[in-house]
């Protein structure tokens, strides 16, 4: 489903990415982890076709994602749900609004079922009465499950998911992980998920890409990242915290 070859990115002349490679396969969840400033957001906007790399290539369903028009990438939006960490939200729309525009711009529900899907996410989320509210009413913790909403409203069969559970207390990142479990179990969707906190992503991965300053220092299963020798990878994995690594 998605294919990254030989990704490299460099900022001001500091290199970001070096040389970052790794398959997904179609209706797995791929976990994205490692200490902070390593590039993970970067190369996650770079799959999405927001940033263009210095070189690689990536491909989504074949399809080479570094030799479409602006046009083109536009449409291959379309089938992506994408969830980063500044929201994004619409100041001037509310909740309700906010939710509901990707299905609205696809203009392929009625207006019934478009409010029903945004009732029924907002009781998921936990926000069951913010509806009418507006972003600048919100806390960070609150935008961001409305961020999440948004994004998954329109069941894409593709879903990526920067840090999803930041700023949510442990209730509430337990709801969203399992909305992505019940996401992937009901749709088959294929996703990538960056995520700080390790013993949420545990449970909803498959596999796992690190990333340490830029490299990729470890690509694999749940069941070998927890016999890798590699000493940092284990670190990491077991102290669920960049913090406690010292």
């Amino acid at each position: 489903m998605i294919r990254v070859e030989n990704i490299s990115k460099s900022h001001l002349g500091r290199p970001v990415l070096r040389d970052i490679s790794f398959v997904v396969e179609d209706g797995s969840n791929l976990g994205l982890i490692g200490p902070g400033g390593s590039g993970k957001t970067v190369l996650l906007k770079i799959i999405c076709g927001l940033i263009r790399p210095d070189s690689g290539k990536i491909f989504i369903n074949d399809v080479d994602v570094m030799s479409l028009k602006e046009t083109e990438l536009a449409e291959l939006r379309k089938g992506l749900g994408m969830l980063f960490q500044n929201y994004a939200l619409f100041d001037d729309m509310t909740v309700s609004e906010n939710i509901a525009f990707p299905l609205r711009q696809a203009g392929t529900a009625s207006e019934e079922e478009i409010q029903g899907l945004v009732k029924g996410l907002l009781q998921e989320i936990g926000l069951p009465t913010a509806a009418e509210k507006y972003p600048n009413e919100l806390s960070g913790g609150m935008k961001k499950r409305v961020s999440f909403a948004r994004a998954v409203i329109h069941q894409p069969p593709i879903l990526f998911y920067d840090d999803p559970t930041a700023g949510l207390d442990p209730v509430t990142s337990s709801k969203i992980f399992r909305l992505l479990t019940q996401m992937k179990a009901e749709h088959g969707t294929t996703s990538i998920t960056v995520s700080h906190d390790i013993d949420g992503i545990k449970e909803i991965c498959e596999n796992f890409v690190m990333l340490e300053r830029g490299e990729l220092i470890f690509y694999g299963s749940r069941e070998e990242i927890e016999a890798t020798d590699i000493k940092f990878v284990r670190q990491f994995w077991d102290a669920s915290s960049d913090d406690e690594l010292g």
